[in-house]
């Protein structure tokens, strides 16, 4: 899984993401703050690889992108938009290969522009980055090559507040950048930064009107966060293994930055600070029962705009959610199964 898998739908349900074999499939609230649906199967009968990426727009459009096997040895990329998370999903859309034909190459990622246009991006063949982008009136652009050497899997996409979409990759020697200038131009290498960097922690979010921040752990351990045009920042030692999953919210009157991860005890860490002022240091709170080996952990905020967490365990289907009471502080509800 790439991206957030927990999302608020623009009518303000609530809904998950799993992979579930070769399958996909969602479960969703039945009205903001009520009772669940039973998970259902997303775009159609087309047999999947066990890989997903999920990215989310302004219009709160739910875009999910996947490997598909074709011919023996060869896959295809798919892509499928929920607009709605009780309505049924487009069935999947075969959008092809970033080397034209051959096996995957990589985990994708996906962001979604202040047009509503997905942007898909893979690792091609060369190690370095292809970008397939959607035209705002339907189709999709040419596979657009970005660069890059030796990046490795698992890539961060990250639309900014200014509806512009950006990309942070890991390499051997630490990270690359790439931003758009303008909507809807190719995005350009920006930035390459000298760190160590454990491949496959990355997150990005949108932290303030003229940047994103990725969060990743270095190979001592450190939980770190870096801002293109800066210094990278030791925020605290990470939880666990993993990305971190982190959403923006208001705690206090403070624009603070929440973030969460599975930790080595297998539970769900906490960690919270203003946001941007990584001086201000941060620590973790662990919270709710020892989790599955395989449990993964998402953040979002609800129709009342109350933080909310999730972990979801792939091979047994088992979804807990809590969310942030409404008292001063990060104080949370009980872990409840939905």
């Amino acid at each position: 899984m790439n991206g957030d898998w927990l999302l608020r739908g623009r009518d303000g349900r609530l809904s998950v993401y799993q992979l579930s074999g070769d399958t996909v499939r969602c479960r969703a609230e039945r009205g903001p703050g009520g009772p669940w649906s039973a998970p259902r199967k997303v775009g159609g009968e087309q047999r999947l690889h066990p890989v997903l990426a999920v990215g989310q727009g302004a219009d709160s459009y739910a875009h999910l992108v996947s490997w598909r096997p074709t011919v023996k040895g060869e896959s295809g990329l798919v892509h499928s938009t929920h607009f709605r998370p009780h309505l049924a999903a487009l069935d999947w859309n075969p959008v092809g290969h970033p080397d034209k034909k051959g096996d995957r190459t990589g985990t994708p990622a996906v962001a979604v522009d202040a047009q509503g246009r997905a942007h898909v991006f893979v690792r091609n063949k060369g190690g370095g980055v292809s970008m397939l982008a959607q035209k705002e009136k339907g189709g999709w652009d040419p596979w657009r090559d970005l660069k890059g050497e030796e990046v490795q899997d698992a890539m961060a996409a990250v639309t900014g507040e200014s509806g512009r979409v950006e990309l942070y990759a890991a390499v051997p020697q630490g990270l690359l950048y790439w931003r758009q200038e303008e909507p809807g131009a190719e995005p350009v290498l920006q930035e390459a930064l000298q760190a160590p960097v454990r491949p496959g922690t990355l997150r990005a979010l949108a932290t303030s009107p003229d940047r994103t921040t990725v969060f990743y752990t270095d190979t001592s351990g450190d939980l770190c966060a870096w801002r293109p045009g800066g210094k990278p920042h030791t925020l605290l030692p990470a939880a666990g293994s993993g990305p971190v999953s982190a959403v923006r919210c208001d705690l206090d009157g403070h624009d603070c930055t929440l973030l969460v991860q599975r930790s080595a005890s297998r539970r769900v860490a906490f960690a919270a600070y203003p946001t941007e002022l990584e001086s201000a240091g941060a620590w973790w709170t662990e919270s709710g029962p020892e989790l599955p080996l395989d449990a993964l952990v998402s953040l979002t905020k609800d129709a009342e705009d109350r933080v909310v967490a999730a972990t979801l365990s792939p091979s047994t289907g088992r979804l807990l959610l809590t969310q942030r009471k409404d008292e001063p502080g990060l104080a949370l509800e009980a872990w409840r199964e939905v």
